[in-house]
């Protein structure tokens, strides 16, 4: 693996991404307008006249919502770009067959394109930061912070579905990953509401969920409150799932491709 190579796949995404943006510009503008209104000061009037406060450390449900939604935008994001962009690349455009022709390897290829995502989760996050602050659902600019665990989970997710998505035949895996995976860790790891909500046999797995590290952290940074356990575990962890994610694409890809 080589930092030139890299950089290629990453500049190739680039190229690609100038002529293709304005299809994501309503999930990168408008979602998030859309969830902090109908969620964070919607429902979020609702919960604040309640005794919903109470079991929010004293936080506005829009303070407690917004930095739940940028991680799982991040999620979302990052699991959106490493599952059918990868299968295509590999079973219907034959895009990384070509790649594979030129001086670029297959982890090249893999690394450039968790690069590529990186940079993608990077602008996301800024963008859902600065729409937090348009609606006073953060204090200050230092929640720029909340951006950090936002791409580390949105890196962990797209590490375990690339590599997925390079071990399938068929597109029918993602699908269901997306139903019975993304949608319920989007529901249930502490973005709504907090986890020891929940039944007391569900709680522990879903703090071993990436989102909820992701979640926890971004949380703290952003509203300056404790997190549950260490920050540096939960960084740490973020950080294995990225790293154990693209090892084992490395291994998916070589055999998809070297067939």
């Amino acid at each position: 693996m080589t930092i030139p190579a890299v950089a290629r796949v990453v500049e190739a995404h680039a190229l690609v991404y100038r002529r293709t943006w304005r299809g994501s510009v309503i999930s990168t503008f408008f979602s998030p307008v859309l969830y902090l209104v109908a969620m964070g000061i919607g429902l979020g009037s609702l919960v604040d006249q309640g005794s919903g406060q109470a079991g929010l450390g004293g936080l506005s449900y829009l303070a407690f919502l917004a930095p739940g939604l940028l991680v799982a935008a991040a999620m979302q994001t990052g699991a959106g770009d490493g599952s059918w962009p990868v299968m295509a690349g590999i079973k219907w455009t034959k895009t990384y067959h070509a790649t594979l022709a030129t001086p670029v390897g297959i982890r090249d290829l893999v690394v450039g394109h968790l690069g590529w995502v990186g940079l993608r989760l990077t602008f996301v996050s800024v963008v859902f930061v600065a729409i937090m602050a348009a609606f006073g659902a953060v204090a200050s600019w230092a929640a720029l912070a909340a951006v950090i665990p936002a791409v580390l989970t949105g890196l962990a997710f797209a590490a375990a579905t690339t590599a997925y998505a390079a071990y399938l035949d068929s597109d029918t895996g993602l699908s269901t990953l997306f139903r019975f995976g993304i949608v319920p860790m989007f529901l249930f790891s502490g973005t709504f509401f907090p986890i020891s909500q929940l039944p007391d046999w569900l709680e522990p797995l879903a703090s071993i969920v990436p989102l909820w590290h992701g979640v926890e952290l971004a949380r703290s940074l952003a509203l300056g409150i404790p997190t549950t356990w260490s920050p540096l575990v939960h960084i740490g962890y973020l950080v294995l799932w990225i790293i154990g994610g693209t090892l084992v694409a490395f291994r998916t890809f070589t055999r998809k491709l070297r067939q």
